[in-house]
């Protein structure tokens, strides 16, 4: 009977601790202090890229390989250091009426395929362009003219004097006897500035081996053309 009173109170004993440990065992996790140490932190800001998907307000273009014809200050080229980068254009529009009236006039001529439709022109100048030297055995300027070209009609000629007038212009020698209106603006262009796109122009005039000899020369030679403020007609002439 002791024994039996004995495993009871035991008993007992053991399942009340059983009852009082897990509530002991919150208690004391509850107020255990976990030691911690604070981690620093830092903000990292991601560098611009400058593409956030708006409209690139600089006023630069993306580069294409062009050359701003209107800089200055730009100077040589392989042979003539002093030769400065001019201003190039391209609108028509902004030629004196006088010399964009003659363009159009030489332009319409040339691309009928007759050579004698630039002679009304010739003849209406105060006096005749210079075509060249007169003793390449005709005076005559339309026989000149036919003088130049690769073929007997002088189709070729006129096929040159049509794209040199539609190529980029300058206007030179401001205020000098010399003042005219110059077509292509190779001719006062530094040639080995020129950009690719540039090039591409020139190569509608040239080929590739006539430019290399220009890097040589360090200059433009092949046609050009000049037309004065007054819209007289100066010269359409081959070389440098």
């Amino acid at each position: 009977m002791a024994r039996r009173l004995s495993f009871i109170l035991a008993g007992s004993g053991l399942a009340a601790w059983l009852c009082l440990a897990p509530a002991a065992f919150a208690a004391a996790t509850t107020g255990a202090t976990i030691d911690s140490h604070p981690v620093q932190t830092e903000t990292i800001t991601a560098p611009s890229t400058g593409d956030d998907g708006g409209d690139d307000d600089s006023g630069v273009a993306p580069d294409s390989g062009a050359t701003d014809t209107g800089a200055s200050g730009d100077t040589g080229t392989g042979t003539d250091q002093s030769m400065p980068i001019p201003q190039v254009e391209y609108d028509f529009s902004k030629l004196p009426p006088a010399v964009e009236r003659l363009r159009e006039q030489i332009l319409a001529a040339a691309k009928t395929g007759d050579p004698e439709k630039l002679r009304p022109i010739i003849e209406a100048q105060p006096e005749p362009p210079d075509f060249g030297p007169a003793d390449q055995g005709d005076s005559d300027p339309i026989g000149l003219l036919k003088l130049q070209s690769g073929d007997e009609g002088g189709r070729e000629i006129l096929a040159i004097l049509s794209e040199v007038l539609e190529a980029g212009y300058v206007h030179v020698d401001v205020g000098t006897p010399d003042e005219v209106y110059l077509w292509p603006y190779f001719a006062r262009y530094p040639i080995d500035k020129l950009s690719p796109p540039q090039l591409v122009e020139l190569f509608r005039l040239v080929f590739a081996g006539d430019y290399e000899d220009m890097l040589s020369n360090g200059v433009y030679d092949y046609f050009r053309a000049g037309i004065a403020p007054d819209g007289t007609w100066k010269f359409f002439v081959q070389g440098d």
